[in-house]
């Protein structure tokens, strides 16, 4: 597991184009056989990958947890991203299929990701203080919210899996958006909150596609060139938005002092620069 120091308002207007990128930015998941982590410094988030190809992978303890399993004092949202494939947790076996997500709750002692010819599987992870459940919500069963428009090229479907009125969490809030053919903006008009940080993964984009991710104060805005099955994380301090090449997809997971969807900063589309 790596560790990552990210930036912070002071010192993000003075970095440059590999700085950003280095801080916020998250490439090389979704390694075969292998399971990747990166241990944020931002609110003690963990996001990475598993990708049990053609064997099981355990997802074991950590030096910079200093546990004895990893959910021992956390809480882990898994995705997947892929085909059909198989998770294990303290022995009860939970079958996935395409953007599918399990939430594991506090105290799961062992977490198997089972050989799967096509299943690949993305992890966000927070702290946790009391236990909830564990929880395979299929993407059947999210909750819905249609938002935007085509006029505006942002017209999008929202999903959430783990939240209060679903699968119930500590403090990670889950799901996913889409959006539809023809629109190529995210989170417009675009916000902050405070109160959590967020880290999106982008994914179902061509490998000659990509995103222009904005990040930073609203007067201090800069953008990432984000690729498919790449991360951003975005402190509570940033505004978070994008616009593609084309339509896309991204996985959106939060953790913080609330688990309120709507409790966002909205911010006026004429203090941008």
């Amino acid at each position: 597991m790596e560790s990552r120091y990210t930036a912070d308002p002071v010192r993000f207007p003075g970095m440059d184009t590999e700085a950003l990128r280095e801080n916020l930015l998250v490439q090389s998941l979704f390694r075969p056989d292998e399971i990747v982590l990166n241990y944020v410094d931002v609110d003690r988030a963990i996001v990475g990958s598993a990708v049990p190809v053609s064997k099981d992978l355990e997802l074991g303890a950590f030096e910079q947890l200093r546990s004895d399993a990893f959910c021992e004092r956390r809480e882990l949202g898994i995705l997947n991203i892929g085909g059909e494939g198989r998770i294990e947790a303290d022995g009860r076996s939970h079958e996935m299929t395409s953007l599918d997500c399990l939430y594991v709750g506090r105290g799961v002692k062992k977490i198997r990701f089972v050989k799967s010819a096509s299943a690949e599987y993305y992890l966000l992870s927070y702290p946790a203080h009391r236990e909830y459940p564990t929880t395979l919500v299929k993407k059947a069963e999210a909750s819905p919210v249609t938002l935007g428009s085509e006029e505006a090229s942002n017209a999008r479907t929202i999903y959430k899996y783990i939240h209060p009125e679903g699968a119930e969490s500590c403090q990670l809030v889950m799901g996913v958006t889409i959006l539809k053919s023809g629109s190529v903006w995210n989170t417009m008009p675009a916000h902050t909150h405070e109160r959590r940080m967020e880290i999106y993964l982008y994914f179902n984009m061509p490998e000659d596609a990509c995103v222009f991710h904005l990040c930073g104060p609203p007067r201090e805005t800069r953008h990432m060139v984000v690729r498919n099955r790449e991360a951003v994380i975005s402190p509570s301090w940033s505004l978070h938005a994008g616009v593609g090449t084309q339509n896309y997809t991204f996985c959106w997971g939060m953790g913080g002092e609330n688990q309120a969807f709507d409790d966002m900063d909205f911010i006026d589309m004429k203090l941008l620069r």
